[in-house]
């Protein structure tokens, strides 16, 4: 049975692969010329533009996808970001299916793999989910419509959506679009790495423990994790349905700012909650944004360190460039030190592998590749119990590292009684941050929001998830607590300014941070992006992009704005 599950296996990854490059050769010979003037002005286009012109007629949105297509075909040749192609078709929905009156009339959309298009699977990378293509669009794809969006791409991810990489058997390993040795970042890594190259700019992907944020911050581009109730989720699949205790939440990513805020402010203004019951019927908060786009003076909450993983000098450089910017605004900037992000990251661990990762396991194939971060997690979750008391006793007693001893502490699948436990404290976090966020003060002395390192590193090689996939406790921390979290691009890194200092002594690290800095080369990483987050609390998606605009605009004023990848 073995043997031909794997044979099975290898077919099947062979067949999408195939069935991929076939598509891709059997284009329209428009999808290979050369880019023209004309599609050059279309590529620089905002989003809101590109819908006014289709609206008038001004363009024909087949020339926009055409556009958008041939450039994605140029990302996917460097990066290997996308899974199914859905050229033809979408050129069929644009005249048959999309709304080209609504709001984002004829914009591309590319998607992560794990979203409900008709006549496509929804692999997650899996071999045993291929060849079962959905009959109906959900939920999603069918808002997207409505609102005259046309979905051309679904782009690459992990199998297990627990990683910082997106590497699979189906589809292949997705490279970084600024130095091809490195991840994009994952779990949505292959939306970031097309929205970084310029093959779309507006993509959606998932998020529950930052893989629309981490992406961001490895690629160069927009997202902001929307919090639960926001955004639709029916239609998706997962690694591991059922698992609610850290909700993955699906959210937009995008190429510029502006058009994050656009297509976030147009979707949920087309009344999301009609298609989806999972989302709140919370209308687009049009005042709020204007009321922190306006806001005289700001006061800004920085989180320069979660007390597990120092960030590493190109991050905390990233951090100290808006803040600083923000400063010399006028804004209040001051550091805060908020209720252990520690004890968030091992609640968070722990509820989110309370099955012992047996759900996500389930749908792997005999000898089908798993990510090395995961497949870490889930072969000490094997071992003996006593074998890992032991451990774990020389882990707190021996190396005395505290940190690493309490996050390895009853590793294994929980109980109900167990789970049950580790939610109430869950709730008796979430309480406690809640009031220690009003403590920083009332009315116009209240925090308006955190920046916070969106990770401690910039991007891990390909495989270093394997060292670093316990240090997510930066973006993690906002997926326990459910709170409106946007990553913005700032800087990329510098071989000398972002060198690690002389007297940096890497055995003195607890196991989570040597995990984390054992990949850390500012030589071998000199160029790659590094971003910030802007962190506002649950439901404030209007306050948090507004910020964001406001931070890019200091840093405009004050150190320059993160440069883009121009299209070839």
């Amino acid at each position: 049975m073995g043997i031909l599950d794997y044979r099975k296996h290898k077919a099947d990854c062979q067949r999408k692969q195939h069935e991929r490059a076939t598509k891709i050769s059997n284009l329209p010979g428009a999808y290979s010329w050369p880019l023209t003037p004309q599609e050059r002005t279309i590529l620089g286009k905002p989003i809101q533009d590109l819908v006014q012109d289709v609206q008038k007629n001004v363009t024909n949105p087949i020339d926009v996808l055409r556009t958008y297509g041939k450039v994605t075909l140029k990302a996917h040749e460097k990066t290997n970001c996308a899974t199914e192609v859905l050229f033809p078709e979408a050129e069929q929905w644009v005249t048959e299916e999309c709304n080209l009156k609504g709001p984002l009339a004829g914009i591309p959309v590319s998607l992560k793999d794990s979203i409900q298009v008709k006549g496509f699977d929804i692999s997650v990378g899996f071999s045993t989910h291929t060849g079962k293509p959905y009959a109906e669009d959900g939920p999603m794809v069918r808002l997207l419509k409505d609102a005259g969006a046309v979905p051309f791409v679904k782009t690459n991810l992990p199998t297990t959506l627990l990683s910082f990489e997106s590497t699979n058997d189906v589809w292949g390993r997705c490279k970084n679009p600024h130095n091809p040795d490195y991840s994009p970042g994952g779990s949505t890594g292959g939306e970031s790495a097309l929205l970084a190259f310029g093959g779309s700019r507006i993509g959606i992907g998932s998020d529950v423990a930052g893989s629309v944020r981490v992406p961001a911050h490895f690629s160069g581009c927009y997202s902001i994790r929307c919090s639960t109730g926001r955004w639709p989720k029916v239609g998706m699949n997962t690694a591991m349905p059922g698992q609610e205790a850290i909700p993955s939440v699906f959210s937009p990513m995008a190429r510029t700012l502006n058009d994050l805020t656009y297509f976030t402010r147009s979707l949920i203004q087309c009344k999301p909650w009609n298609y989806d019951y999972t989302v709140h019927p919370l209308e687009w908060r049009q005042s709020v944004e204007d009321e922190y786009r306006d806001k005289k003076v700001l006061r800004i909450g920085v989180l320069r360190n979660d007390g597990v993983v120092d960030p590493s000098p190109a991050c905390a450089r990233a951090l100290a460039l808006v803040a600083d910017a923000l400063r010399a605004e006028g804004h209040q900037v001051f550091d805060v030190s908020p209720p252990s992000p520690y004890e968030a990251l091992q609640l968070a661990s722990h509820l989110l592998l309370s099955d012992g990762g047996q759900t996500f396991m389930s749908f792997f194939r005999t000898g089908e590749w798993n990510d090395l971060g995961a497949a870490v997690m889930v072969k000490y979750m094997k071992l003996p119990r006593f074998v890992k008391k032991l451990h774990y006793w020389w882990v707190k007693y021996v190396r005395r590292d505290e940190i690493w001893a309490g996050l390895i502490k009853d590793w294994h699948p929980k109980s109900a009684y167990e789970y049950w436990q580790l939610a109430g404290k869950r709730e008796a976090y979430k309480a406690r941050f809640y009031d220690w966020w009003d403590e920083q003060g009332k009315g116009e002395q209240a925090m308006d929001v955190m920046l916070v390192p969106p990770n401690a590193t910039p991007a891990v090689p390909h495989g270093g998830m394997h060292d670093a996939v316990s240090s997510c406790g930066y973006t993690f921390l906002f997926n326990l607590l459910d709170y409106s979290a946007g990553v913005i691009p700032v800087t990329h890194v510098d071989p000398v300014k972002d060198a690690l200092s002389p007297t940096f002594n890497f055995k003195k690290l607890n196991g989570i941070a040597q995990g984390a800095y054992k990949h850390y080369d500012a030589v071998r990483m000199a160029g790659l992006p590094v971003g910030v987050q802007v962190v506002g609390r649950r439901l404030q998606e209007e306050k948090v992009l507004a910020i964001m605009e406001r931070c890019e605009d200091a840093l405009d004023r004050h150190g320059g704005r993160y440069e883009l990848l121009e299209v070839d």
